[in-house]
């Protein structure tokens, strides 16, 4: 417990020694996401093709570790599963655009029905602070329904603007993170 405690302590050293450097990762990260958010079409496009690309080299690792591993009793599904990626993966990679759409129709789907199950549990269980899953679950479905409004358009932006929003946050927060840490 004491190893834990002086390991968090000398982190904490190491922060606020180079608080600059993060203070400059969280700035760039800040206007990569503004950028990536200005030209979310051309980030979810990159982003679905660079997803092909990992499906198609997933795929591939996952049938040559199924040849390697051929005495196994789960050879078949392991092929079965490496196919499916390289499937997927070449579609992401040779159409994106409407790899884009699709996903978009899966994400829409989620947010509905994980906003819809937050609100119910909330009502359900009614445990302490129960109105904040209830708001969020809210939000979720909202977001759900807004995305699925403007579906298939929403498509082809969609998943470059939650890409920009989270570099934007996650900037954010490293500069949160240095500027406590210099004090």
């Amino acid at each position: 417990m004491d190893n834990k405690l002086t390991t968090r302590f000398r982190d904490i050293d190491e922060v606020r020694q180079n608080w600059g450097w993060f203070f400059a990762l969280g700035i760039l990260l800040v206007l990569l996401g503004c950028a990536v958010i200005s030209s979310s079409f051309y980030a979810t496009i990159f982003s679905v093709f660079i997803l092909g690309i990992f499906l198609l080299g997933a795929g591939i690792v996952q049938i040559v570790q199924a040849f390697l591993a051929r005495k196994w009793s789960g050879l078949f599904l392991s092929l079965m599963l490496g196919i499916l990626y390289i499937v997927v993966g070449t579609f992401c990679a040779a159409r994106p655009a409407i790899a884009a759409v699709s996903l978009t129709l899966w994400i829409a789907a989620f947010c509905f029905v994980a906003g819809l199950f937050r609100m119910l549990t909330s009502l359900i269980l009614r445990f302490d602070q129960w109105e904040w899953m209830f708001f969020s679950g809210l939000i979720t479905f909202i977001l759900g329904a807004m995305i699925y409004a403007e579906w298939p358009l929403s498509g082809l932006w969609v998943i470059g603007l939650f890409v920009g929003i989270d570099m934007l946050l996650c900037g954010w927060s490293w500069i949160l993170l240095s500027l406590t840490a210099r004090k």
